[in-house]
């Protein structure tokens, strides 16, 4: 796993052997954040990452500037390596030992970008609550970007404010907004 942007460019990450996650590929990933650089400046935003598993979106946010980021992820073995890599990049990293539905309802934070990486084996209803819990408890901020990576085999785009969404292979990155996501991201980053 490697940064593949931003201050830490090309710096290895690896995490141990045993902890129970899929991490987005380097290829989709890089994807990803050729389409969000494409569309907003990443540079002192508020990211919330979801089942955040080894932390690999949250470095590359803050690799590239983002001012705070809240990595969520139920395993201990998870949030104790994103907590020893933020402390080691000097990433703005909180990173939270907790149930992503458990924290969604307690949540009283809105972010600018919430990347969430549901096992891909997860129920589709589930998938779909995840995406009305974010709306529902206001977690992304006006003119915030709401990303969900699943598998093509789940379908996301019949959801409330479902903007368009990119294939990888056998992955898919759902993207949902609110208002004008470029004017407004920006305009916060920038404050």
């Amino acid at each position: 796993m490697r940064i593949i942007s931003g201050k830490y460019k090309g710096r290895r990450i690896s995490p141990p052997k045993n902890l129970p996650v899929r991490p987005t590929t380097d290829m989709s990933k890089e994807s990803l954040f050729n389409i969000l650089n494409n569309r907003v400046d990443l540079e002192g935003i508020k990211v919330l990452d979801l089942f955040a598993g080894t932390g690999n979106i949250s470095y590359e946010f803050g690799s590239r500037g983002a001012a705070s980021i809240t990595a969520v992820d139920e395993d201990f073995g998870c949030i104790k390596f994103i907590k020893q890599t933020a402390q080691e990049f000097d990433f703005n990293i909180q990173a939270t030992k907790s149930p992503v539905k458990k924290f969604l309802q307690g949540n009283k934070a809105a972010y600018d970008i919430i990347f969430a990486d549901p096992p891909y084996h997860m129920e589709q209803k589930l998938f779909e609550e995840l995406v009305h819990l974010i709306f529902e408890h206001n977690a992304l901020a006006d003119g915030g970007l709401l990303i969900i990576e699943h598998s093509k085999h789940t379908k996301m785009d019949h959801l409330p404010n479902f903007s368009f969404d990119k294939k990888y292979g056998g992955s898919v990155f759902s993207f949902y907004e609110v208002g004008d996501v470029k004017e407004n991201i920006v305009r916060n980053g920038a404050e």
